[in-house]
């Protein structure tokens, strides 16, 4: 038993005479011809604008970057809140004449850090970090090419002491120097070191 087939649709007129289609469904085809075009320019052309911008932005982040990293001293400016929490720099909020430099290798990350306290603020900084001012040695506790590398200087005059903190179970290790040259206003310098 075959099915039925179904009806088949009448031919339009125009199909019927091949005469010219009335202007109405010419305006309807030429609408729909527009609005597909508009949505495939909207569909290639708002990834694409927005892979431009972003590519923009990615190539600008990158040279903020690199002029960050490239930087061979320490340079004024405070160390962002997860730097210091990585590198375990607690500088105290109302520190003077803040300064800061990070390199990054495979072997080892390190944040150097430089700022001004008042003897007060020198005390809960060294509580912070594990230490006190009666635990802090004569002389200089920051490497040579470490000193280096941050463009300190310790040749000038001054009353340094210093102690290196290590760090436990892969946390930094820390050399931290303190001025006291001038006993109101210390000034404290920092070199912290994290390994990946």
């Amino acid at each position: 038993m075959t099915p039925p087939s179904l009806p088949r649709q009448a031919p339009s007129p125009d199909e019927r005479s091949g005469g010219p289609i009335p202007a109405e469904d010419r305006k309807h085809v030429v609408r729909r011809r527009w609005i597909t075009a508009i949505i495939i320019l909207l569909l290639v052309g708002v990834p694409a604008g927005y892979l431009a911008v972003s590519a923009q932005q990615s190539r600008q982040s990158g040279r903020d970057k690199a002029s960050k990293v490239g930087a061979a001293q320490v340079r004024p400016g405070w160390p962002s809140k997860v730097q210091r929490s990585i590198y375990e720099v607690p500088i105290p909020a109302t520190a003077s004449r803040v300064g800061y430099l990070e390199t990054n290798n495979w072997h080892t990350s390190r944040l150097y850090a430089q700022f001004g306290v008042t003897p007060e603020e020198l005390d809960t900084f060294l509580a912070d970090v594990g230490t006190s001012r009666e635990a802090l040695t004569s002389g200089v506790s920051v490497s040579p090419s470490d000193t280096r590398i941050a463009g300190w200087n310790w040749d000038t005059e001054g009353s340094w002491s210093g102690i290196t903190l290590e760090g436990p179970d892969r946390r930094p290790t820390r050399d931290i120097t303190v001025d006291l040259s001038h006993p109101g206003y210390p000034k404290v310098y920092v070199v912290s070191k994290a390994v990946p």
